[in-house]
């Protein structure tokens, strides 16, 4: 592939178009907006590669050692407690993940501009990306105030404690994952309209419903997690309407939008409500609402989405013993409109909080 051998380039391009193909339908059920002019694969960068290699040997970072061409960061020591290279050119000529990683790291510095790289990469690459970065700024294309952040995680199990696998004990294919969330949310969905007597959804709104609680169960299980631990991985919990779950949340939004169409009034009537902050449960629920922003930017700081999942969970169990303790459609006008103010700030703050996580949240389920 390096070398640009038209066979086995024909192979790889063959390749390519069937993984882009595959992404696609992964991304348009999860609602992520990557399309393929987002993708820059290693293959962008091979034809750099020579020039890195070429350009760290001026700089008077690289050793030979055993044939191959690396650089000794100062820090990082091997197993026999000396010097532990990074390779960034082979004995026999080829060029390992060292090179491209470190042409990447220069091409988005430098060519996209970019002040802060998040690397969303598993926790074993903790130490080969640290190197790739104290190399980059051994060779001053990233210093201060450019950012480079490894964002590590887990690894997902299964209820009996080990990787996550399928029924027959085989890698699980996400896609099909996501398949089967739609399934058994779609199921749980029909059930539930089933018994109910008021304003049910409609056939065409049970699938869309269902799905928003299928991707909603599995993003918030991956996400309320602290990303650098193991979790569970088990379908009764997630699909859960109750407890620090997806559903729940989006159960809780519905809830507050369900109460503001009861009440008969505009959007532009509830939202002009003025707020008097008369009971307890009410202040709670205004200091709640007032933490959101400070909540988003320390997740923007620390790149910790469980700490935001979080947030949402108490603002959602603050509601509830808001809602519980203090009437709201049979309130007197003043309180009335108060409460409402305070419902539709809840509902646009669970909405906007859930959409940072990528989690859709329905008007109505």
């Amino acid at each position: 592939l390096q070398a640009g051998d038209e066979a086995t380039l024909g192979l790889w391009r063959r390749i390519v178009e069937v993984s882009h193909h595959h992404f696609d339908s992964i991304y348009a059920k999860l609602g992520v907006t990557l399309s393929r002019e987002h993708a820059a694969g290693e293959s962008l960068f091979n034809p750099q590669l020579a020039g890195i290699v070429a350009e760290l040997e001026e700089k008077g970072l690289t050793s030979i050692d055993q044939g191959a061409l690396c650089v000794f960061p100062p820090g990082f020591k091997g197993k026999d407690g000396g010097p532990f290279p990074l390779i960034v050119r082979k004995s026999d000529g080829g060029y390992g993940y060292a090179a491209t990683d470190l042409a990447a790291i220069k091409y988005r510095f430098q060519t996209l501009h970019a002040n802060r790289v998040i690397y969303v990469v598993g926790s074993p690459q903790a130490q080969h990306l640290s190197m790739i970065y104290k190399v980059a700024e051994m060779a001053g294309w990233l210093a201060p105030p450019l950012v480079a952040k490894h964002v590590g995680f887990g690894s997902v199990l299964g209820e009996d404690g080990k990787i996550l696998k399928s029924r027959a004990g085989e890698a699980l294919s996400l896609l099909d994952l996501l398949n089967e969330a739609d399934e058994r949310a779609l199921a749980t969905v029909k059930e539930k309209n089933a018994e109910r007597k008021d304003d049910p959804l409609s056939p065409e709104e049970e699938p869309r419903v269902a799905h928003a609680i299928g991707m909603a169960a599995i993003k918030y299980a991956d996400l309320s997690s602290d990303r650098v631990k193991d979790y569970v991985f088990a379908w009764d919990r997630m699909l859960a309407d109750k407890g620090n779950t997806g559903p729940y949340l989006q159960y809780a939004h519905a809830r507050t939008r369900s109460i503001i169409r009861k009440s008969g009034e505009s959007a532009e009537q509830v939202a002009s409500g003025a707020i008097v902050l008369a009971g307890k449960e009410e202040r709670a629920l205004a200091l709640a609402l007032l933490s959101f922003p400070r909540t988003v930017r320390e997740v923007g700081e620390t790149l910790e989405p469980h700490r935001l999942c979080g947030y949402l969970f108490e603002l959602a169990s603050t509601f509830s013993s808001f809602f519980t303790a203090c009437p709201v459609l049979k309130a007197e006008p003043l309180e009335r409109a108060s409460r409402l103010a305070l419902c539709d700030l809840t509902a646009r703050v669970m909405k906007q909080g859930l959409g940072l996580l990528g989690i859709d949240a329905p008007e109505r389920m």
